[in-house]
């Protein structure tokens, strides 16, 4: 099994207490998969049903590797499993995606339901030996720093809906503030408190009924473009956010969750209404959401549904824009110049052009200087107003 190399920013293992770490022979049907398992959360969770737990795991966890890795090499017994008792039956905590590969390995029954293809048959032996695995047994809270050193910051990296929903649950069950949560997994405090806070946001408008991650547009939840959005201003401002409103369950006023419902299908799309997100990439999308949402007719021009480039030139306004469009109309020209040397061999078509342009470049300077006049004499005689004022 290829395994990943240990983060530098941790220098040591957590040490997990418990009365006893030597490992237990313990068999498979006595162990199940677990519904709390933060590789579940792009699922929303909620899935209780082991078969089911199974099929998310094999068709969105790659667990195809290690059914590949134990079918050649068999399992290592070092590759411990940690479970906790929950209601009378051994939960792994730590271990889901090597106990999938197992139990798909000795049943074909289960390769059926979840519609796991490509498995190898394997020897008698080696079935003979899948049948009971090491297994220690922890409680979830002595396990916390273990398993979030390994998963959140280490050598087998979740991704980022699974890093939150991790410190959420540790922060809020075991009451470890998320400072402590991020010395110990190694990461980085502020990482963490995004994570955290980008979820508080989620949750709550799930809650609310104004989104739901499973029918994101895309497959693969882009839970990153809500937690970074957060850390923008305008983005909070639209929310109504407040700094002291992060530390509540519910940080967006009620009075905002509509718009909350706004900017999640702005972010994630919609799938059962195929409706494709305005943010399909961070860069440069999200900043320009975040710049929309600064201005009214930015955030008009969105709710009328107008493509996020389009909205983005109705916030900035004639101005803005009429400087941007000089300024490259500018380069443009400078470029041309550059390559007109070598790069023209006397094109008709070329030279016309170039006179179109030069009678747009005299009809835009006309235009201006006209206008740079009018507003002159408006400055001037409001000057001579002044002095007038002034004498008296």
């Amino acid at each position: 099994m290829v395994r990943k190399a240990v983060s530098s920013k941790v220098k040591n293992v957590p040490k997990i207490e418990s009365k006893s770490q030597k490992p237990e022979s313990v068999s498979v049907d006595d162990l199940s998969l677990d519904p709390k398992n933060p590789r579940l959360a792009e699922e929303g969770f909620g899935i209780e049903d082991q078969v089911q737990i199974l099929k998310v795991l094999w068709k969105e966890r790659a667990v195809n590797e290690i059914v590949n890795s134990i079918s050649a090499s068999g399992y290592w017994p070092q590759e411990v499993l940690f479970a906790a008792r929950e209601e009378g039956r051994l939960v792994v905590v730590e271990g889901n995606r090597r106990l999938s590969a197992v139990k798909l390995l000795l049943s074909q029954d289960l390769q059926k339901k979840v519609g796991a293809t490509g498995i190898p048959r394997i020897s008698m032996a080696l079935r003979k030996s899948l049948q009971v695995l090491p297994v220690v047994e922890y409680s979830r809270k002595a396990l916390w720093e273990y398993v979030g050193f390994k998963h959140v910051n280490g050598p087998q990296d979740w991704d980022s809906i699974a890093k939150a929903e991790y410190i959420a649950r540790v922060h809020r069950d075991y009451g470890e503030s998320l400072e402590k949560i991020a010395s110990t997994i190694g990461d980085d405090n502020a990482t963490v408190k995004r994570l955290y806070k980008g979820l508080t946001v989620l949750q709550q408008a799930e809650k609310a009924g104004v989104f739901e991650r499973k029918d994101s547009w895309k497959k693969k939840f882009p839970y990153s473009h809500l937690w970074t959005g957060l850390g923008y201003t305008g983005i909070q401002d639209f929310l109504g956010i407040r700094p002291e409103d992060w530390t509540k369950p519910n940080p967006v006023p009620k009075e905002r969750i509509s718009r909350l419902g706004e900017l999640c299908l702005w972010l994630f799309g919609r799938n059962s209404t195929d409706t494709r997100p305005m943010v399909m990439s961070q860069n440069p999308d999200l900043r320009n959401l975040d710049e929309v949402l600064r201005t009214k007719d930015g955030y008009a021009a969105l709710r009328a549904n107008l493509p996020l480039a389009v909205a983005l030139k109705v916030s900035r306004g004639d101005k803005a824009l009429l400087r941007e469009a000089m300024v490259q109309a500018d380069q443009s020209l400078r470029a041309a110049l550059g390559y007109l040397p070598t790069g023209y061999d006397g094109e008709s078509d070329l030279l016309e052009r170039a006179k179109g342009i030069y009678s747009l470049a005299n009809a835009i300077q006309e235009e201006m200087g006209k206008q740079f006049n009018a507003h002159a004499s408006v400055r001037s005689t409001g000057k001579n107003k002044k002095r007038k004022t002034d004498g008296h």
